[in-house]
């Protein structure tokens, strides 16, 4: 084990260091409901690659000033490590004393990635420039931003939805290398927020069962006997019994007959019970898909699930009731 760690410090001196900080700070993270200020004691700072290239560069001048006694290049070497505490200071002054705060984030589908919402505030008079949001170990998917002075940045971490549930999002990291690039400062926080994921819809294909109930109707387009939908001129054909005969007198060369639509049952019970061929995860699946359907059909529908019924309605929030209902149900 030992031989492991002394092997992994000679090829990745920057990364082994990183790994040996996080483990230590991680186990310290807790899950906090914000805002999450980030004070002296949780910033870490250590050189980057090309700080520690920068340092072994101005090891050599200062080798070299000394063996020849030169001047001008201790000028030069003393410089640049100035310049270097400089640039380590202002990296880490640069994330000192912000704050961290939960925001906003919408539900999505399984097999979609959720976006979490994080606000970044900056207390300082001062812009504060090249911040990098993101998940442990992945740097590749980091958002940045500028925080401008006395305001606040809004930055959005990407996270796979893989499941139906909630979503608890991770611990994350805001880090910054501004300046130069020559040291690495970080946090870590957590904050306590959520997203909610609902099953993936089905495929497009079958169709909901009958409704059983009649709880409200709706008139059909097509021709019906059941209520009055206005006149229209007599056709060819038409029965003697729906001439409008009131209206025969004031028109005897064009009489009216009298229109009538057929009301139709509208309202859709999407039934649990109605699905026994499906597992419990490919009947949320299913019933998300009829829910998203008949929402677009315009069309009133309630829901039943073991232990819960949702009264027929429509709309975005009976929509939203009934994919939480689904995204959250618990087999008995």
């Amino acid at each position: 084990m030992r031989v492991w760690l002394v092997v992994k410090l000679l090829l990745h001196p920057l990364r082994f260091l990183q790994d040996r900080i996080d483990a230590w700070v991680m186990a310290r993270v807790k899950r906090q409901p914000g805002p999450i200020p980030v004070p002296r004691t949780r910033v870490y700072i250590v050189p980057t690659r090309f700080g520690y290239g920068f340092a072994f560069m101005a090891a050599l001048m200062l080798a070299g000033s000394m063996n020849y006694s030169n001047s001008m290049g201790f000028a030069l070497t003393f410089l640049l490590g100035a310049l270097g505490l400089v640039c380590m200071h202002q990296t880490h002054g640069n994330l000192l004393n912000v704050q961290l705060r939960a925001g906003k984030t919408q539900p999505v589908f399984a097999g979609e990635v959720a976006h979490f919402e994080i606000l970044v505030d900056n207390p300082a008079p001062t812009q504060r420039y090249s911040f990098a949001l993101a998940w442990p170990r992945k740097d590749d998917l980091a958002v940045t931003a500028d925080i401008p002075a006395e305001g606040s940045a809004t930055m959005r971490i990407a996270l796979p939805a893989e499941r139906r549930g909630w979503l608890p999002a991770r611990v994350f990291s805001l880090s910054t290398e501004f300046p130069l690039g020559l040291f690495h400062a970080w946090t870590w926080a957590e904050l306590d927020m959520a997203c909610l994921v609902y099953p993936k819809p089905a495929a497009p294909g079958r169709m909901p069962p009958p409704s059983s109930g009649a709880m409200g109707q709706l008139p059909s387009n097509s021709a019906g006997q059941d209520e009055f939908a206005g006149l229209r001129s007599y056709h060819r054909g038409d029965s003697m019994k729906s001439v409008h005969w009131k209206s025969l007198p004031k028109s005897p060369n064009s009489p009216m007959v009298k229109q009538f639509t057929e009301l139709l049952d509208q309202e859709l019970w999407l039934d649990w019970d109605k699905l026994p061929d499906l597992d419990v995860e490919s009947r949320l699946s299913q019933l998300t898909r009829w829910v998203l359907d008949t929402e677009n059909q315009g069309h009133a529908y309630g829901l039943r699930l073991p232990g819960l019924v949702l009264a027929p309605s429509r709309g975005e929030t009976h929509q939203n009731e009934c994919l939480r209902a689904l995204a959250l149900y618990q087999a008995q």
